[in-house]
């Protein structure tokens, strides 16, 4: 399998620390340039190489770590997302006030995915600030929770494999609609650090 990451900040980078970890190929990308990665491919080690944009989103599991003014403009650069997995850890928030966007009745989530209606979207590492995310999942006899959300329940029975394989202990919260709610920027599960105990 491989895992593709479309967006170096501190959260694409947290996420690729792990993801080498699962032995499977990770491609980091941003809109720079594979060249301007260079820092961050050394820093992280083996397993982790710098692509394109549309060669991370030709992974397998793709996750979306870009600001949530620059995600719809990502997303349609890509020339296909059929059959593709998309981990969606944007947040809508507006700057410089930092608080959730008002998107009414609709997740952020469902707007991704109404976006690429051939892909299937995961609500995922989007809740965890970047330094809770870098740091050992592994505490005690416990694991850092990841909750994520989705509509394909054989999807996100891969993607709970992977954070297991990650380290992490995966929670279902259900759908985008349902779960997606309580996992976006000012639900009630931003920025608790929980711990699932083995």
């Amino acid at each position: 399998m491989k895992i593709g990451i479309i967006g170096a900040g501190n959260i694409g980078q947290a996420f690729a620390k792990h993801a080498v970890t699962t032995g499977n190929e990770v491609v980091i990308s941003n809109s720079k340039g594979a060249e301007s990665l260079t820092g961050i491919i050394q820093q992280i080690g083996k397993g982790l190489r710098a692509g394109s944009v549309q060669e991370a989103a030709e992974a397998d599991i793709i996750l979306l770590a870009v600001p949530w003014g620059k995600a719809e403009q990502v997303i349609k650069s890509i020339s296909s997302w059929k059959g593709k997995i998309l981990l969606d850890a944007t947040n809508a928030i507006s700057f410089p006030e930092f608080k959730p966007l008002d998107l009414g009745n609709t997740t952020s989530s469902e707007i991704i995915a109404s976006l690429i209606p051939d892909a299937h979207v995961i609500k995922a590492f989007n809740t965890l600030p970047a330094a809770l995310l870098t740091a050992n999942p592994q505490e005690g006899a416990g694991h850092r929770v990841i909750f994520y959300s989705g509509d394909n329940s054989s999807v996100k029975a891969q993607i709970e494999d992977l954070l297991t394989k990650m380290g992490f202990a995966g929670i279902d919260l259900g759908t985008l609609a349902v779960g997606g709610k309580l996992q976006q920027f000012g639900g009630p599960f931003t920025a608790k650090n929980l711990l699932k105990l083995s």
